[in-house]
């Protein structure tokens, strides 16, 4: 093998060894990047799921207030009923009636509340579940 042939062949190995770096490093620039955009994509569907959370227990607590609100009105009332009662039959009535609606409220609110509670919990976790899709799709894209 003459020196021309020997330099000849040395250069075109670098060469394309070169060619095969630089297309590594594109290639690891792009997947850093892509990544990086992945990861700002994790955090913002983070933060926007947690300012759901925070408007859903701002309605929930409000929910309360009132129920709590009504439900003492609602009580003082059946005790100023009561206390009108002119004889035991018509003070058990009275407490009776009152019982059952009392009941019957509480039912109704632990009812809508539980109904609204799996609906705020669909509510936070749904931008979170996108991310989740997107990850799935990217695995399956690159298997």
């Amino acid at each position: 093998m003459d020196i021309n042939t020997a330099a000849e062949k040395t250069q075109a190995f670098f060469s394309g060894f070169t060619d095969r770096s630089k297309g590594a490093v594109e290639k690891s620039t792009q997947m850093f990047e892509e990544m990086n955009a992945f990861g700002k994509g994790n955090v913002e569907a983070i933060v926007e799921s947690s300012k759901i959370a925070a408007k859903a227990f701002e309605t929930v607590g409000q929910d309360v207030a009132d129920y709590a609100k009504t439900s003492f009105e609602s009580s003082a009332a059946a005790f100023r009923t009561l206390a009108s009662a002119t004889s035991p039959t018509e003070f058990f009535k009275l407490q009776s009636d009152y019982a059952r609606a009392a009941f019957d409220t509480m039912i109704a609110q632990s009812s809508r509340s539980t109904e609204k509670m799996l609906k705020l919990a669909g509510e936070i976790a749904q931008p979170i579940s996108n991310r989740v899709a997107i990850a799935t799709d990217k695995v399956k894209t690159a298997a």
